[in-house]
């Protein structure tokens, strides 16, 4: 045990010696710039109320699910949560899981099988990567939403080898928005080239979800690409301010997930309190488009107040996510705490978890930012980032 012990030692030496070992922190008191509670749902009273009435309406909920969907964990409630969702995203099925990381590792751990191939646009989220990992597919990355280069990979499965080699099914995975540069992908050029090699798309919608299209449905909606689309994966845990996620598809692919998903078949289920809030969520989201114009209105003025000087360190983007890039893990520490020390919750992403030399400010906008908070934080970054 001491031998292991000093093994775990050593590696943790080291991400310090890189100035990049991570920390728990908390952030209270603080005006909220890093969180991704893009429309203040976590916080709102109106939606507080609506689950406290939701759960007093079904006093026959318990505490915990009890079990797995497939053992005890499953419920009405929940299969016709499921239809509400995907209804609402204009999608024919869907199924809940427990987190958008279950959802990516129970999905691109099961459907992809041995003959099959994986193309994967290098920044996308480390839950596709991890299941990725978990099938024998082969698997390769294309540029960051270089459509040009998903082509070229995808020719390059049509001749890869006698007919008896060729590749049985293609998977191609991308999110609408990037996590940690806050940039859109080309979803129609996208879907367009898929469609012409008979490759499935499968979108990551998790940053896009609650904040574009008509009604918060996504990117994928927003440009009328639903049923273009082998699978979307949309989370609960950030603009929705609630927890878990749910895969949309076809009636065959809720099916299939419910069978040889592992991350869906060996967890227990949600709570009740869960499904409540997330429906309650829902509901706020279709009938109050108030948080998603005050969150495009804080996105265009904090554009706006970018100088010069700052402007040739931003990141493009026209999402909730803005980012400043500054080489260097321990420079980008040093001005994250100098903001944080002015009031302004502003966090570091360093190397490993962004390649070395592109460290960054990671800069999450949110409704209930007022402008007067968003000037105070855009003039601490000129003065901070000189």
């Amino acid at each position: 045990m001491l031998e292991t012990e000093n093994r775990l030692r050593h590696a943790l030496e080291q991400r310090e010696s890189q100035d990049s070992l991570r920390r728990l922190t908390v952030g209270e008191g603080l005006v909220d710039f890093c969180s991704n509670d893009y429309l203040g749902f976590s916080r709102s009273e109106i939606l507080k109320e609506r689950i406290r009435d939701e759960v007093a309406k079904h006093t026959s909920s318990m505490v915990g699910s009890t079990g797995s969907r497939l053992i005890s964990g499953n419920s009405k409630y929940c299969e016709g949560l499921e239809e509400f969702i995907a209804d609402f995203h204009h999608a024919e099925s869907g199924l809940i899981f427990n987190s958008g990381y279950d959802a990516n590792i129970g999905l691109f751990s099961s459907i992809p099988q041995r003959t099959d191939t994986i193309l994967f646009d290098q920044l996308v989220h480390a839950s596709i990567r991890d299941g990725i990992r978990l099938n024998n597919a082969r698997a390769f990355s294309f540029r960051h939403n270089d459509v040009a280069d998903l082509e070229r990979r995808l020719k390059a499965q049509q001749s890869d080898g006698p007919a008896e080699q060729i590749t049985k099914h293609i998977f191609v995975a991308a999110e609408s928005v990037y996590s940690m540069d806050g940039d859109c992908s080309p979803l129609s050029e996208m879907t367009e080239v898929c469609e012409r090699y008979g490759a499935n798309l499968i979108v990551d919608e998790a940053h896009a979800t609650g904040v574009f299209g008509k009604s918060g449905e996504g990117k994928v909606a927003e440009l009328g690409l639903e049923n273009r689309i082998f699978a979307r994966v949309h989370t609960f845990g950030k603009a929705l301010g609630s927890h878990g996620a749910i895969v949309l598809g076809s009636n065959t692919l809720r099916s299939y997930l419910i069978n040889f998903a592992r991350s869906f078949i060996y967890t227990t289920a949600l709570p009740f309190h869960s499904l409540a809030s997330i429906r309650c969520a829902y509901e706020v989201l279709a009938s109050d488009k108030e948080q998603m114009s005050g969150l495009k209105e804080g996105v265009r003025f904090f554009k706006s107040r970018i100088g010069p000087g700052l402007a040739d360190k931003m990141m493009p983007s026209e999402s909730a996510i803005q980012c400043v890039v500054i080489p260097g893990n321990s420079k980008v520490k040093a001005i994250a705490k100098g903001i944080r020390e002015a009031g302004s919750d502003v966090r570091a992403i360093m190397h490993p978890t962004v390649p070395s030399g592109a460290e960054r400010l990671r800069i999450c906008l949110h409704s209930f930012n007022t402008q007067e908070e968003i000037e105070n934080l855009t003039n601490r970054l000129g003065a901070l980032s000189q």
